[in-house]
């Protein structure tokens, strides 16, 4: 498992660019973008796609390669793998056949989100994307009494409609940060209450990868 940058490709690690160099193949979650990261660092290895929609007809047949003797990395198009990503699938069933999973340190997105934010990181909750129509409010409402910090993945154009929630369920003045396009040149995290940031957010076009940190219930 190697995590790839989630902007910045300075921030691969030298023992992440070994691996990738040592191993026979590499699963992909997109070959596209993968490829671009490859050719950066000049590593010429066989990518496979390995998306949310083709896992799990293929996993079985990476368990049985992988115990014929070849080693394979698992890379996603950026961050950690099986984080908000493909990969927990594969790990459980290399568990499950007694083989060995090592998975490198390295980027991910919400770490720096959350340490930008200012909110409280000794105890936090890593919530990932909300459903987008089944279950969201559910969980929602699951969620209005947690005292810990909580990070979510947003997409731009879901963004104003998520912080417009946040203010339903949790109050318009609870604070909170939304951090876009890190790592990268246009990179900006924008601190307030919900109500403050969507009102900055609502004059602006939204682009990028965005993660949203929210205080925990007072």
């Amino acid at each position: 498992m190697v995590p790839t940058p989630i902007g910045n490709l300075e921030d691969i690690t030298l023992r992440a660019i070994t691996v990738l160099r040592t191993v026979d193949a590499v699963l992909a979650e997109d070959t596209r973008t993968s490829s671009v990261l490859m050719k950066h660092l000049g590593i010429n290895k066989p990518l496979q796609s390995y998306h949310i929609f083709n896992e799990h007809q293929s996993v079985q047949r990476l368990i049985e390669r992988i115990k014929k003797g070849e080693k394979i990395a698992l890379i996603s198009d950026a961050g950690t793998p099986a984080i908000s990503d493909p990969g927990f699938l594969l790990v459980r069933e290399c568990l499950k056949n007694g083989i060995e999973i090592e998975c490198l340190p390295g980027p991910t997105a919400l770490i720096p989100a959350l340490v930008n934010s200012g909110l409280p990181t000794d105890r936090f909750t890593f919530e990932g994307f909300l459903p987008h129509k089944k279950g969201r409010q559910t969980r929602l409402q699951a969620l209005q009494n947690e005292e810990r910090t909580m990070v979510f993945y947003e997409s731009p154009h879901r963004l104003l409609k998520t912080l417009q929630q946040f203010s339903e369920y949790f109050g318009a003045d609870r604070p909170a940060s939304v951090s876009r396009e890190l790592t990268k040149i246009y990179e900006e995290t924008k601190r307030g209450t919900v109500q403050e940031i969507i009102a900055y957010y609502d004059e602006k076009t939204i682009k990028g990868e965005i993660v949203i940190c929210l205080a925990g219930k007072p």
